[in-house]
C-alpha cells in the first residue's frame, strides 16, 4: 500500500530535491560507495557507544541556558534522546539516499518549528564529531581511525547542508504565512448587511497594499454576491495622485462584478487635495462621515435605518 507523502517528502520537493541533485552533493562532498561501505562496517562501533554520545550530547544542550529552554521536561527529554540514538545509528547505515535525505530534512523542519537557530545544531555537530574522533581513536587504529572519520566527516557535513536548506525552506513558508496573515488583518471586509460590505483602510498604501486591497475585495463581492462595498479612507494618513488611482481602479473593477463603491470618510484636507491633484472620482459616491456612507447604502438596495420605538409607557 503506498503511503502518503510526508511532511519531509514535501520538503524535498519543494525544494527540488531529487535523485540528481542527491548525485551532486555527494559528488561536492565526496561522499563514496566506499566511504559508505566503510560506515556500515562500522555498526557494531555505533550501537556500542549510542548511549554514551547521546549523553554527552545532552548535557551539552541542558547544559547551557540558550538550548535548555528548548527541552522543557522530561518526557520531551526522553523522546529527543530516544530520535537521537536513532539519528547516530543512522550514520553508519552505509545509505545515501532520497530517504535518508527526508530524514535528515526533517530534522532542520522540526529545529525550525521549535525556534532552535542554525548556530545551536550547528554546534551541537561539533559535539558529534569530537565525540567520533575520540572513540574511533580509541577503538581503531590510527588509520583506520582516520579513514573512518573521514568518511563520518562526510556525511555529517552533507547532513548539516540539509538541515540547514530545511530550515531556511520552513523558515521561509512560516514567513509568508504570517504576512498572508498581516495582509488579510490590513484589509478586513466587514459584512454591514446583506449585500452590504465595508472595508476600513488604516496606515499607508502602497502599490502591493493596494493590489492586496482590489483582489480582497472582487473576492469578497464575488463570495457574499453583494452590490455595495463601501471603502472608508478615514485613517489613511495621506491621499496622493497614486492611493487616488487605486482606489479608481478598484471602483471599475466592482463595477465590472456587478457592484458599486461608496468612498468615505474624506476630510476636508483630502477633499482639497483630490481637487489640487485634478483627480477625478466622480464614478464613485463620496461622503465624508462612513454613517451617511452605510445609510446611502441601505437605501440603494431599498433599505433604511428606522429609529429605534420608544418603549410603551
Amino acid at each position: 500500500m503506498r503511503r502518503d507523502p510526508t511532511p519531509a517528502r514535501s520538503l524535498r520537493t519543494r525544494l527540488s530535491f531529487d535523485e540528481r541533485e542527491l548525485q551532486s552533493r555527494r559528488n561536492f562532498f565526496g561522499i563514496t560507495d566506499d566511504d559508505l561501505a566503510r560506515l556500515a562496517r562500522l555498526e557494531p562501533f555505533a550501537h556500542k557507544h549510542m548511549d554514551d554520545v547521546v549523553e554527552e550530547f545532552y548535557a551539552l544542550l541542558l547544559g547551557h541556558p540558550e538550548t535548555k529552554r528548548f527541552f522543557p521536561d522530561d518526557a520531551t527529554v526522553r523522546r529527543v534522546k530516544r530520535l537521537q540514538r536513532e539519528y547516530f545509528v543512522a550514520l553508519f547505515a552505509g545509505r545515501c539516499d532520497l530517504e535518508y535525505v527526508e530524514n535528515r530534512l526533517r530534522v532542520g523542519a522540526v529545529h525550525e518549528q521549535i525556534g532552535m537557530a542554525p548556530r545551536w545544531y550547528i554546534g551541537a555537530y561539533r559535539k558529534y564529531l569530537s565525540q567520533l574522533i575520540e572513540r574511533m581513536t580509541g577503538d581503531l587504529g590510527h588509520a583506520d581511525a582516520t579513514a573512518a572519520y573521514e568518511s563520518a566527516l562526510k556525511l555529517v557535513m552533507f547532513d548539516m547542508s540539509l538541515a540547514i536548506d530545511a530550515y531556511i525552506a520552513a523558515n521561509l513558508e512560516t514567513l509568508g504565512r504570517h504576512q498572508a496573515a498581516i495582509r488579510e488583518l490590513s484589509t478586513p471586509v466587514i459584512k454591514v448587511q446583506d449585500r452590504i460590505l465595508l472595508l476600513p483602510l488604516i496606515g499607508a498604501i502602497d502599490s502591493q497594499r493596494a493590489q492586496q486591497v482590489m483582489e480582497t475585495v472582487l473576492l469578497r463581492v464575488i463570495e457574499e454576491k453583494a452590490k455595495v462595498m463601501i471603502i472608508d479612507i478615514a485613517g489613511v494618513p495621506v491621499v496622493d495622485t497614486k492611493v487616488a488611482d487605486h482606489l479608481m481602479k478598484t471602483t471599475a473593477a466592482m463595477r465590472l462584478v456587478g457592484a458599486q463603491t461608496i468612498l468615505t470618510g474624506i476630510s476636508a484636507q483630502v477633499a482639497r487635495t483630490i481637487i489640487q491633484l485634478g483627480v477625478d472620482i466622480s464614478s464613485m459616491h463620496t461622503l465624508a462621515r462612513l454613517q451617511d456612507g452605510i445609510e446611502l447604502a441601505l437605501s440603494m438596495l431599498g433599505l433604511q435605518i428606522l429609529p429605534a420605538k420608544e418603549p410603551n409607557p
